[in-house]
């Protein structure tokens, strides 16, 4: 069964460093973001191959363009024991706003370490995030046993750069798309113009030139 949020009070202070009971939030713990951040390239990025993983300062803020991706880190470190499992999602608040979470959904027995989130701005505008932002959401429910099938080794901090490698370059939004596209209409639509224009002058030319070969040639039709 899930953990109460009267058992996550009693359980979660030797399980998540920094620990606060103001981030329990009924039968939940809320997660803020952490230090690293990647957010892929735009087509607005100067540089897009040179994007990397960046570190925040202290309540830095920064945005998740439309369309592109971000990995976020949780400012907690956080240990699921060897008889339970943990669940994670984005809060409500900011989903809404377009924020979709597109890695893993839990979190396994003997775990250790920062949770690493892979988002997905699905909305049409920027998403503004801070660090320090109580944004993740995260559940804990009980085992039916204390299983030797569980994660071990180091304890996991920031983030992976072999997550990075996979959505390096730049990423085409949906508005990068469609900016794109109304610029060529914008180019097509000014060359027809153009040679709209260019076959009016031929007309008007061909016109005159054709008045002057037939005033000529009526001279020459009377003089003969």
């Amino acid at each position: 069964m899930f953990w109460s949020g009267e058992t996550l009070k009693k359980r979660l202070p030797i399980l998540v460093e920094p620990f606060a009971t103001e981030r329990v939030d009924c039968a939940a713990y809320t997660l803020a973001i952490g230090a690293e951040l990647y957010v892929s390239p735009s087509d607005q990025s100067p540089e897009p191959t040179a994007v990397t993983i960046r570190t925040l300062t202290e309540g830095e803020a920064f945005t998740v363009p439309p369309g592109q991706f971000a990995f976020l880190v949780t400012q907690e470190t956080v240990t699921v024991p060897d008889d339970a499992i943990a669940f994670m999602s984005i809060r409500t608040k900011v989903k809404f706003r377009g924020l979709v979470n597109v890695s893993g959904f839990h979190v396994d027995p003997g775990y250790r370490g920062q949770l690493t989130f892979a988002v997905f701005n699905s909305g049409p505008v920027p998403i503004h995030l801070k660090r320090g932002q109580p944004i993740f959401m995260m559940w804990y429910a009980n085992l039916d046993r204390h299983t030797a099938l569980k994660k071990g080794g180091a304890v996991e901090k920031g983030l992976n750069p072999e997550f990075i490698a996979a959505v390096a370059g730049e990423v085409q939004s949906f508005a990068g798309v469609t900016k794109k596209i109304d610029t060529v209409d914008k180019q097509l639509s000014e060359r027809i113009h153009a040679i709209e224009r260019d076959l009016g002058y031929y007309r008007v030319a061909a016109g005159f030139a054709m008045a002057v070969i037939a005033v000529v040639f009526a001279t020459w039709v009377q003089n003969m």
